[in-house]
């Protein structure tokens, strides 16, 4: 495979890899959010205790269980990211990489090694 098509994979592998740290951030603004949600329920009970129970009310009906964008929830918008962006982001990589390299993952991390510890200990090279 000739440096233009490695760096090119490279280039998008990268993106990708981009992709996969954004999708991790939206897994965890799904989890903090139930999480929020469900914390609610002592935040409820504790206005109810100390007496307020119009505010325990408000949470309740405001809060509990609310959509954070207009009929979603936040598994909603995760699946959505994943069927619309993330698993077609995959498959066009996927694509472009079994067609140009084979398969090969990473080829220019791999030329990057290689390049590397010839220039570096021997001793680093095991297990490549």
């Amino acid at each position: 495979m000739d440096d233009k098509t490695i760096e090119a994979l490279g280039k998008l592998r990268k993106a990708l890899e981009t992709t996969e740290r954004a999708r991790g951030h939206l897994y965890s603004f799904h989890q903090l959010t139930g999480t929020a949600d469900f914390e609610l329920d002592d935040a409820i009970a504790a206005l109810r205790e100390a007496g307020h129970p119009e505010h325990a009310k408000r949470v309740q009906r405001d809060l509990m269980g609310r959509n954070v964008l207009p009929g979603r929830w936040t598994f909603q918008i995760v699946e959505e990211y994943d069927d619309m962006y993330y698993d077609v982001f995959r498959d066009v990589e996927r694509a472009a990489r079994d067609d140009l390299a084979g398969g090969q993952r990473h080829g220019l991390e791999k030329q990057l090694k290689r390049d590397r510890q010839r220039l570096s200990s021997a001793a680093h090279a095991e297990n490549d």
